[in-house]
């Protein structure tokens, strides 16, 4: 069987798949790149271990993908070569319930926060910068 037969079983019989493209397929990062990036970073674990861009997963794989301050606990049902609509790319997993849930409350938690006034509307301009610099001066000297 030539190299070139194999391959295309490999994505058409939806077996195996390497990491990264699984990650990228399923549309946790925007590139390939990316997601080669959070393995290599210790970002993805897979079956509760480190692992490596070509490593190849199958259905029923275990993930843990930690990014931008959120964590995902995922099992993976479905392998996809291609990069579809997100709608489509969601049926490639399925969510822990304490995941979604831990998740939920960690948007609540930072919507919460910036309600409160966590972080300011707008940059200073040049007259807040300038009150800043007085105020800063006048508290050095004290």
């Amino acid at each position: 069987m030539s190299r070139h037969t194999q391959d295309e079983e490999g994505q058409g019989g939806g077996e195996r798949m390497r990491l990264d493209k699984w990650l990228w397929a399923a549309r946790f990062f925007k590139t390939r790149a990316l997601a080669t990036e959070a393995i290599n970073g210790g970002k993805i674990h897979l079956n509760g271990q480190r692992a490596k861009p070509g490593k190849d997963i199958g259905i029923g794989a275990q993930l843990e993908i930690s990014k931008d301050q959120y964590t995902w606990d995922i099992t993976v049902t479905a392998l996809k070569a291609q990069r579809r609509p997100a709608s489509e790319a969601a049926l490639l997993y399925e969510e822990t319930p304490e995941s979604h849930a831990k998740r939920q409350a960690e948007v609540e938690r930072r919507k919460i926060v910036r309600d409160m006034g966590g972080q300011p509307d707008q940059r200073p301009d040049k007259k807040d910068r300038r009150i800043i610099h007085r105020f800063k001066r006048e508290m050095g000297e004290a």
